[in-house]
């Protein structure tokens, strides 16, 4: 059997069971990274799907866990920007589609957060005083957290560009 979005729409036929080994390996170096169990396995799915969007149902069915399991996980892989939602013409349904830049989305989001620890960790300092033992250490995560969002922020202009060179979106 061809899973929707995993067989044929290229031309070329899919073993099921591989892709289902595919899925699962990946979940789980995902999971070993520190991601939740099932928006691992969702979203190894959709990336192993040739149109990138598979439905609720096809991944129930794919993944054999329960509608309520496949929405926890989106709704996770929704907040990450990992995922996103679209209806489908003419339907209620909901199809669910991982993005060609959905690493480069993921990492985008986190910098938001990390300005907020900044901002945060700043405010920690000035409370705590730069000079106390807890203070310097907190100045300390801070320069970390800046220092890393000017390599990111370098790193992924330079991503657009390698991305254009070689793949042309």
């Amino acid at each position: 059997m061809t899973e929707p979005g995993n067989g044929t729409e290229s031309g070329s036929a899919r073993d099921p069971e591989a892709v289902s080994r595919f899925v699962e390996r990946f979940a789980a170096q995902l999971v070993e990274a520190g991601m939740q169990r099932m928006p691992s396995r969702v979203f190894a799915a959709l990336l192993a799907s040739d149109t990138g969007t598979l439905t609720s149902a096809e991944l129930s069915e794919q993944l054999r866990i329960s509608p309520a399991a496949v929405s926890g996980a989106v709704r996770y892989l929704a907040q990450v920007h990992m995922v996103s939602r679209e209806r489908e013409p003419g339907s209620r349904r909901e199809r669910y589609r991982v993005h060609s830049d959905q690493w480069y989305e993921a990492l985008t989001s986190r910098e938001a957060i990390i300005k907020r620890w900044e901002d945060a960790l700043r405010e920690g300092v000035a409370s705590l005083g730069a000079d106390t033992p807890s203070g310097r250490r907190l100045a300390q995560t801070l320069a970390f957290f800046e220092f890393i969002e000017q390599d990111v922020t370098l790193m992924m202009e330079r991503w657009r560009v390698y991305r254009q060179e070689r793949f042309g979106d």
